[in-house]
Order: C-alpha cells, then sequence, then structure tokens
C-alpha cells in the first residue's frame, strides 16, 4: 500500500458532569461522546527508515510535540516495526475547540497506521495507547458513541438518535487546564446511570466556568439560544445545537456573524473512520 487517506472526525459532549477531584488531581467525569460527520483528514505514507515526518505545520505546535507524532512514535515502540511514515494533515477542526481535533487526530494515527504498518495490534491495546495521550483519545479509537466515566476511558457503548447539529466556533482556544483549575469549578455532581440519562437531563459543567472567561463563548450561546436550546462541548469553546433536518440546521447557520463561524454536520454513533474502515474492508472482500 503506498499511502492510506483517513477522517480524524469532531465528537461532541452531549453532557460533562464532574464528580470529584482524585487525588492525582485529575478530574472524576461521566460524560456522553457522539460523533460528527465533519473533520481532519490524514494521509500516510510508508517509509522504510523509520523516520516520522509530519508535513503540516500548526501554530504554536512543536513538531514533536504534536500528538500526531507522538501517537506514531508510541506506536513504533509498542510494536516493534522498523517502519516510518511520511503524514500530511488537512486541519478543519479548531484548536481549542472542545471538539476532539488533536485527540481524534491521534487516534486516527494509531488506527491508520496500525493498518498501513501491519502491526496487528487489538483496538484495546490501541486504545491504552492512546490514553496516554490523552483521555478522549480511547473513544475515537473504538469508534462509537459512549457513556464514558473515570477520567473519560471507561466506556459504555450507547444508541442515541442521529440529529443535525449546528457547531459554532468562536475565534477563541480554551484552555482546558485552566479550567479544570478555575476553584469555581462545580466538582461534586452526583453520580447519574446512563439510564437515567438517555431518558432526559444533563449538563456540562464546565459551561458556566467558560462563560464568565471568554465572553466570546457567552455570546455564541446567547445567539444560538434563539433558535435551539445551546450548549457547550467539551472544555469549549465550540457550542451546539441539533436540528430535526439539515435544511433548519443550515437556515440558521447562514445567519451566523463573519465572527462566528460555524458548520453544519450530523450526529453519528459509528465514526466517520470506522465506516471507512469498514468499506475498505468490503472493497478487499468483494
Amino acid at each position: 500500500m503506498r499511502s492510506l487517506t483517513l477522517p480524524a472526525p469532531a465528537k461532541l459532549n452531549l453532557m460533562l458532569h464532574i464528580l470529584g477531584r482524585r487525588a492525582d488531581g485529575y478530574h472524576e467525569l461521566q460524560t456522553l461522546f457522539q460523533f460528527l460527520d465533519h473533520g481532519d483528514e490524514l494521509t500516510f505514507t510508508p517509509r522504510s527508515d523509520g523516520q516520522i515526518r509530519l508535513h503540516t505545520e500548526l501554530p504554536g505546535v512543536d513538531h514533536d510535540s504534536n500528538l500526531i507524532v507522538r501517537a506514531a512514535r508510541q506506536l513504533q515502540a509498542a510494536s516493534g516495526t522498523a517502519l516510518g511514515a511520511d503524514i500530511q494533515l488537512l486541519k478543519r477542526l479548531p484548536m481549542g475547540g472542545g471538539i476532539g481535533g488533536g485527540s481524534s487526530d491521534a487516534a486516527t494515527t494509531l488506527v491508520g497506521l496500525n493498518h498501513l504498518w501491519q502491526t496487528r495490534l487489538g483496538e484495546d491495546r490501541l486504545a491504552q495507547i492512546g490514553l496516554s495521550l490523552g483521555a478522549d483519545v480511547p473513544v475515537f479509537v473504538h469508534g462509537h458513541a459512549a457513556f464514558a466515566e473515570g477520567v473519560g476511558e471507561r466506556l459504555q457503548r450507547v444508541q442515541l438518535s442521529e440529529p443535525w447539529f449546528l457547531v459554532i466556533a468562536p475565534q477563541v482556544s480554551v484552555s482546558t487546564a485552566e479550567i479544570f483549575s478555575d476553584p469555581e469549578l462545580t466538582r461534586n455532581t452526583p453520580a447519574i446511570t446512563v439510564r437515567s440519562l438517555l431518558a432526559g437531563g444533563g449538563r456540562n459543567d464546565c459551561q458556566p466556568v467558560v462563560e464568565k472567561r471568554y465572553p466570546e463563548v457567552r455570546n455564541a450561546l446567547s445567539l444560538l439560544n434563539k433558535f435551539v436550546p445551546a450548549r457547550m462541548t467539551g472544555t469549549g469553546a465550540c457550542v451546539f445545537g441539533s436540528f430535526p433536518n439539515k435544511g433548519e440546521a443550515d437556515k440558521v447557520c447562514r445567519q451566523l456573524p463573519d465572527h462566528m463561524p460555524g458548520f453544519v454536520a450530523q450526529g453519528r454513533n459509528v465514526s466517520m473512520l470506522h465506516r471507512k474502515l469498514a468499506k475498505m474492508a468490503q472493497e478487499v472482500n468483494a
């Protein structure tokens, strides 16, 4: 195989509850992940010399610190492969937006190079590697909508409706570390069962803190709330609302001001990364 191009989809946190802070400084949380049919795209070309080269620069991110490069090198170490890769990134997802751009890129790198290098590591092992890169990476590796607990690594698959979402990306990058260290952050939300969650309810405990610190996020929520109930995903900055069809979502998207760019995408229970891999497998077996 000369090269392999795969999507790195966005995700939404449909809710995010913070139950407490652990002794190691991480937070116990509960969250509900769903994927979007919108995301970055990565192209991998194998190298025989073992070098990992990302040919797309990201502002403020050193090459060796990029999660894509780190994921590739972790897979090399775990598998013992002598192969390397040239990697091209088509970046569509905003950095610091709370829709999983970096984590999704890392997961697609693990899954894609595992396939390209034929290292044959199982999905659970890839997720374990991914967890060392970020709490959200495992859900992208597994590729299915999930209720997550712990720091986000304990996953329970769920089946959700798949509405159309309008996502607004305020022009600000929110620091996750800053939000989780804020003394005003709610850290004592009672645990909820997945059954009661799916019956309705749930909020984002990070949203009040982000709204207070970032007026751009607060303004985006206020605007979208004029049309549908608006929520923030993750630690922000992106906010979203759901619509019964694409036409209604597109109509509101066209009304957004220039300083509030947005996009419309359908929610998906199976990520477009895994749907692409399944389609490739069908074509091989045909």
